[in-house]
């Protein structure tokens, strides 16, 4: 057992997997995740910048991505804002990225010590056009560490970039937990272009060429939505009391709350979800019909 933060967990789980390259740009409540990777991104022979603003960080993680390298950034509410623009284009061009935002009261500066719930729809919705996405969420330390290393397995084996919503209060708190061990993530793609310069745009695209036929758009859309929606692995939660006459749905730091219940209520259970979207509607269907 050893005490250890949130946003600590996230960098342990991120290095421990295979994430070698980390830009990003210092904000209120996400700052430790840079400071850490500061020191330790090169001692595992990986890479660390500090980039000049959010948009320009995920940019270079995108760009190390498609150099090979499992990357990431983290960020919190005005930064998140300023990536939106680059979740769409790693979207569109299918690569796998982690973006860790941890939560703070909004909007704009809002108050960056207090943490907040507020960008959950803007993870799913956040850049413009029809795109899918996959967004988890973290509840305590070892959230953080189990949760940031699947982020990173689901990305690289859909080709998607992946949100992890921590807030100011999971990534502060510190708790006395067992980190398990992680495998490495070994990456199967290749490197397009054979590390010769290789220009991508966010076009919309098949076979390589831009594209501007609506049926052959709507392939593209459906695809690019069956691929992570079609599929049973992505969707992860836990269940507390499942034979309950009470189902209380939850997730992230909200469901430490919950737990209280258990101990004033009767008949009470609790779903805490670990994966928001693709959302489990059907799961949700499932385990509410007898409460």
């Amino acid at each position: 057992m050893e005490l250890v933060q949130g946003n600590e967990a996230v960098v342990r789980a991120a290095l421990k997997v295979g994430c070698r390259f980390f830009a990003g740009y210092p904000i209120t409540p996400s700052s430790e995740i840079m400071h850490m990777m500061a020191r330790e991104m090169p001692k595992v022979g990986g890479v660390f910048i500090q980039m000049e603003d959010e948009i320009a960080s995920l940019s270079a993680a995108i760009g190390a991505s498609m150099a090979g390298k499992i990357s990431m950034t983290a960020t919190s509410g005005p930064g998140f804002s300023l990536m939106q623009e680059n979740i769409g284009y790693a979207a569109i061009t299918e690569t796998p990225v982690v973006i860790v935002n941890v939560m703070r009261a909004g909007p704009s500066t809002g108050i960056p010590t207090a943490p907040s719930q507020g960008d959950v729809m803007q993870a799913r919705f956040g850049s413009h056009g029809d795109y899918p996405i996959i967004v988890l969420a973290l509840s305590d330390v070892l959230d953080s560490y189990l949760l940031t290393a699947r982020a990173f397995y689901l990305s690289e084996k859909f080709l998607t970039p992946v949100i992890v919503l921590s807030d100011e209060l999971v990534g502060h708190m510190r708790e006395s937990v067992e980190l398990p061990e992680l495998e490495e993530i070994k990456p199967k793609r290749k490197i397009i272009g054979g590390g010769e310069p290789v220009h991508f745009t966010g076009l919309a695209h098949k076979d390589g060429f831009a594209i501007s036929d609506p049926e052959e758009y709507e392939a593209l859309i459906k695809r690019l939505h069956r691929k992570i929606e079609g599929s049973k692995e992505i969707t992860s939660y836990k269940i507390i009391n499942p034979d309950s006459d009470v189902l209380i749905v939850t997730y992230g730091s909200p469901f430490r709350s919950s737990l209280a219940l258990l101990k004033t209520c009767r008949n009470v259970g609790i779903l805490k979800l670990e994966t928001l979207f693709p959302f489990p509607d059907k799961l949700i269907e499932k385990l509410t019909k007898n409460v």
